[in-house]
């Protein structure tokens, strides 16, 4: 994709639009993938352990069936006479032992899971099954301790260590004849099966109930349980996949239920929704990129139509183009450009019909150039005449009178700006002339700073102010006056303050308003007009523009004016 391509305005809008497009679907897309991972993630582990929480609910309701199971054989009447009569000192006899047998088993019959009873006198010689044998030699002594501490509530012991693969659970019989005083032992032997709670668990999904001496009691994984036990981290992998890690420990039994959970069973969900994000996003950025270019090209047609309109002026053919665009702001742009080319017709129409006229006028402009020359000639003759004469304070005059008229009037061509010094000069010979008129009643005073006389000013620009103060301020005055110009250096950064005094007649501050309202003003006439126009015309970037007065009736006038203190600093 070149540069040239991107320059054009259609295509400068179509990327935009496109990207400000891919930059909010993008972030839409994140937010809302984020944002439903994260609640399908925690719905997923919040079932998960719900799935745990129930599973050690079944647990626990296998263990109390088989409490409530003992607890009825212990609490069977028949069991209680023949305990009661051994601790009396009277031998069970054979047949008794065999009616046990029978009683025993119609309460096995009640459960599945149960493999046998074994039922054991107070000195741990086994009275059920019929085989002479000692309780201390089927478990450890610390379980029968810890059965006689338990005062008759079920104790898991755990594996069977004669049957391997089946658990034991052993609990004190209490007579309830005598106090509730010892009388023997009951020992459960459980089938494997017997806690067995995994019919629903997924393909990979594990489950582990261990007991409170961390010994599996039911389990679905096919190795070593211990492997899974000692993860320590919630996430962790087995056989290169991720699986979280979930249990419940029961508050009855002690024992913790574990549900081993296949990370990949919980973002399944996550990752259609990643595809159905991707899809989705597709298809609307596709439409948008659609409709961007549609707009755009809709945007610019006008546009390129009037491009190439005014492109055919530079051949010097200036046509209107209809009004006929569908929007207001390309309508107003067309209504524009044909006045605009309306007036450029009439404009250049114009211009010929001048430019015939400037020829024709040349000449004249030629003839009219004699009229300074013929003057100064004859001023200059007047000068030698009074000089013959000995006239020299007339011809002095007459001189005077001429370098006056020659720096007003000559160099046409010349630039309207000159030295501070020849502003001022040009002053004192008009000064000097208007003394011919008042004689002693006027004098003047003009400082003399040769560090500013380099400073550029327009042409003209003091003079006029000198005049007004003479005609409007001293010559309203029958015994004369003085006029003062001052030059001193601003306070307003690097600038020279300019000051014209009189001790003429002054002005109230009414009068002052209406000189002012005159000086800004389109009016002509008045010499300060001229001059604060000038001014504020090459003086655009000074903050005090224009000229300012200062003046109270009976007291005097003072105009001034500030110019940049650098040399030849001027707006053409």
């Amino acid at each position: 994709m070149s540069i040239r391509w991107f320059r054009t305005l259609r295509n400068q809008i179509l990327v935009v639009f496109v990207m400000a497009m891919a930059i909010v679907m993008s972030f839409v897309a994140v937010m809302t993938y984020n944002m439903v991972a994260s609640m399908l993630t925690n719905n997923a582990e919040k079932q998960i352990q719900q799935t745990v929480t129930q599973a050690s609910g079944r647990v626990d309701a296998l263990y109390h069936q088989l409490d409530m199971l003992t607890n009825q054989v212990a609490t069977n009447a028949y069991v209680q006479d023949l305990l009661l009569e051994e601790v009396h000192g009277q031998t069970t006899l054979f047949h008794q032992r065999q009616s046990l047998m029978q009683v025993v088993d119609s309460f096995q019959a009640y459960s599945n899971g149960i493999d046998a009873f074994e039922l054991y006198l107070s000195n741990e010689r086994r009275l059920f099954p019929l085989n002479e044998a000692s309780l201390s030699e089927r478990i450890d002594d610390r379980w029968i301790r810890k059965a006689e501490e338990e005062k008759g509530r079920l104790i898991w012991i755990g594996k069977d260590r004669d049957k391997p693969g089946y658990f034991l659970a052993l609990r004190q019989v209490n007579l309830m004849n005598r106090w509730f005083s010892k009388g023997g032992y009951l020992l459960v032997r459980i089938k494997p099966t017997y806690f067995e709670v995994h019919d629903s668990m997924m393909e990979s999904e594990w489950m582990i109930v261990v007991d409170e001496q961390y010994e599996p009691v039911a389990s679905n994984y096919p190795g070593h349980e211990q492997k899974l036990l000692s993860q320590d981290e919630s996430t962790f992998t087995v056989h290169q996949q991720d699986y979280i890690k979930v249990h419940h420990e029961s508050v009855e039994t002690g024992w913790r239920t574990y549900m081993f959970t296949p990370v990949q069973m919980i973002t399944r969900e996550v990752s259609a929704l990643r595809l159905a994000l991707i899809l989705s996003a597709g298809l609307g950025f596709f439409v948008f990129m659609l409709f961007s270019y549609l707009l755009a090209t809709y945007v610019t047609k006008p546009l390129i139509r009037l491009t190439n309109t005014m492109r055919q002026g530079k051949d010097g053919e200036l046509k209107t183009i209809p009004v006929r665009s569908t929007t207001v702001e390309m309508n107003e742009l067309n209504q524009s450009y044909n006045q605009m080319v309306e007036t450029i017709n009439h404009l250049i129409e114009a211009v010929y019909a001048k430019e015939i006229v400037r020829h024709q006028s040349e000449l004249k402009a030629l003839q009219a150039q004699i009229h300074p020359h013929f003057l100064f000639n004859t001023l200059e003759a007047l000068y030698w005449a009074l000089e013959e004469k000995d006239e020299e304070e007339l011809a002095e005059y007459v001189i005077t009178l001429s370098e006056l008229f020659r720096y007003t009037i000559s160099d046409q061509k010349k630039d309207d700006w000159v030295s501070l010094r020849e502003e001022l000069d040009h002053v004192e010979r008009y000064l000097y002339v208007m003394q011919v008129r008042f004689g002693d009643r006027i004098s003047w005073h003009i400082d003399d700073h040769n560090e500013f006389n380099h400073c550029m000013i327009p042409k003209l620009t003091i003079q006029p102010l000198v005049e007004n103060a003479i005609l409007h301020g001293i010559g309203n005055r029958s015994e004369g006056g003085v006029v003062q110009v001052r030059i001193e250096p601003s306070d307003i950064g690097n600038r020279l303050s300019i000051f014209i005094i009189d001790n003429g007649i002054g002005m109230d501050q009414k009068t002052i308003n209406g000189v002012f309202q005159q000086a800004y003003s389109s009016q002509k006439g008045m010499g300060m007009t001229n001059v604060n126009k000038r001014l504020q015309l090459y003086y655009k970037d000074i903050h005090h523009r224009g000229l300012a007065v200062k003046s109270e009736r009976g007291e005097g006038t003072c105009v001034y004016f500030d110019i940049p203190m650098g040399e030849g600093v001027h707006d053409e």
